[in-house]
């Protein structure tokens, strides 16, 4: 069997992750929208990082029997004495890889381009270059300089993008070139578990190269029963701390001994789990509640990004709010009532909805949020964007109050958060009779999807009205929630 670069990258993460593609692919979950979508930046930046080099060969396939042509065609390019070539694919002993860019700066030696839409270099890109570096070496050709060519965060768009200040180069060869004879021997690791007859072990204290949340959806779709409070669901448990317990024949956090080595928050979350009760510390809660001002404006954004700036003055992957929700309580004893602010067009979102919000939000009272530093930050951009603004978005940060803040600092703790102080674990538990499950619209990054594909992208939604009551009712949720969670700690 061929080793290819992508299964080879699947064995690190994950050796059952390999054998689960040669031998039982069906296993293995298809790509969801929210995915496809990154899949999908990433081939665009491609388009932008290639204007790098002027004169380029493309060899590319859309079907299986042009994949297996492209070594071929691969071949043809570099006989016609090809300056650059786009896509193409090796072989040599099995292994097999795609190259983003291979450029040629003497007749049979070449510098190596792997382009990545990521701002900086990931631990990941070493044993991937490395692997390409081995293929094409052991096909004859000689690997000069080796390197990433990723998106630049300092850029700032004026105009057009401009494509080679959207990206930056950044050489590796020498880190690359010490991952060599490890990668070797990896690869012999990789084809002894493409030959094993059954799939390896499975745990999870497997996972490398950050694959643990990616590696434990599959886990459990292999048949593997995951209590709710089974270790697997300790907060960022960390590959190496499942081994240790999975060691001790412990497999629930009940069973977790006090003295085992675990996070603060680990800590907290084992002791709710084992007392099996919420845990509360209603003097911390009155007084956090206690420097809330009326009116409560209890405030979210949505927002949109891409590793391209969407607007002038706006930097790779900014978040650059294009909606929010506000539930505003003018006293003690009232009802809520419900402003929102949904941008419908292609032009700047922030000038109109900072009007609508300038509006809507009164000089005096606390504005409520859900995970300050992301909120706050927005109105710091959207400052720097419209100055005009600043003065107003400045006052609205000195008045922002977390709501998750009794949450992440351990006041208000029960064993179903599962350790996280997210509004979507919060939720549930404190107040289970309000759900997103009923919503078309269940999570932030569809929201920024789909407003992305019909408003920037314009991929032509047939029904936009829906849409844009969908995208309405989402975030009013979000800050309804808050309003459900404010009078459950109230009644406390």
């Amino acid at each position: 069997m061929q080793l290819s670069k992508s299964e080879y990258m699947m064995f690190l993460r994950h050796p059952a992750w390999l054998w689960l593609k040669k031998h039982d692919k069906s296993k293995l979950p298809e790509p969801d929208d929210n995915l496809q979508a990154i899949f999908d930046a990433g081939i665009e930046f491609e388009k932008y990082a290639n204007q790098r080099f002027s004169d380029g060969v493309y060899i590319s396939f859309n079907n299986y029997n042009e994949y297996l042509s492209m070594p071929e065609r691969t071949k043809k390019a570099l006989d016609n004495n090809a300056k650059t070539i786009f896509q193409a694919r090796f072989e040599a002993n099995n292994i097999t890889c795609i190259c983003d860019v291979v450029d040629r700066v003497e007749e049979n030696t070449f510098d190596l381009y792997e382009i990545k839409s990521s701002t900086k270099i990931k631990p990941e890109h070493y044993p991937d270059l490395a692997f390409q570096t081995i293929v094409l070496e052991s096909a004859g050709l000689k690997v000069r300089n080796i390197a990433v060519i990723h998106v630049n965060n300092q850029y700032v768009r004026d105009g057009e993008i401009d494509p080679i200040s959207l990206s930056t180069v950044t050489d590796i060869t020498n880190d690359v070139r010490n991952k060599i004879e490890e990668t070797k021997n990896n690869i012999q690791l990789a084809f002894d578990v493409i030959n094993l007859p059954e799939l390896p072990d499975s745990s999870p204290r497997h996972a490398k190269l950050g694959s643990l949340n990616e590696w434990m959806e599959i886990y459990k779709s292999l048949g593997n029963k995951v209590d709710m409070y089974s270790i697997y669901n300790l907060i960022a448990p960390g590959v190496k701390r499942i081994g240790e317990l999975e060691d001790l024949g412990i497999s629930l956090i009940k069973d977790i001994p006090d003295d085992f080595n675990l996070t603060s928050k680990q800590q907290v979350q084992a002791m709710a789990t084992k007392k099996n009760e919420c845990i509360i510390n209603k003097d911390k809660i009155k007084d956090f509640l206690n420097t809330l001002i009326y009116p409560l404006y209890f405030l979210d954004y949505e927002t949109a990004m891409n590793f391209a700036p969407l607007y002038n003055g706006s930097k790779p992957y900014q978040q650059i709010p294009f909606q929010y929700s506000l539930h505003i309580i003018e006293k003690t004893g009232e009802e809520p009532r419900h402003a929102e602010y949904l941008h419908r067009d292609n032009s700047h979102p922030v000038p109109s909805l900072l009007n609508k919000l300038k509006q809507d939000i009164g000089a005096v009272g606390s504005v409520i949020v859900w995970y300050k530093s992301f909120e706050t930050k927005r109105n710091e951009e959207m400052a720097q964007m419209f100055p005009e603004f600043s003065k107003f978005l400045e006052d609205v940060n000195n008045r922002t109050v977390d709501l998750m803040k009794p949450f992440g600092n351990g006041w208000f703790v029960d064993k179903d958060f599962l350790g996280r102080a997210s509004i979507k674990y919060v939720l549930p538990v404190v107040v289970p009779n309000l759900s997103y499950k009923e919503l078309d619209i269940q999570e932030g990054a569809s929201a920024q999807r789909l407003w992305m594909d019909t408003i920037i992208r314009e991929k032509g939604n047939s029904n936009k009205e829906k849409l844009f009551s969908d995208l309405v009712k989402y975030c009013e949720m979000d800050t309804i929630a808050m309003v459900e969670i404010w009078k459950v700690l109230e009644n406390l």
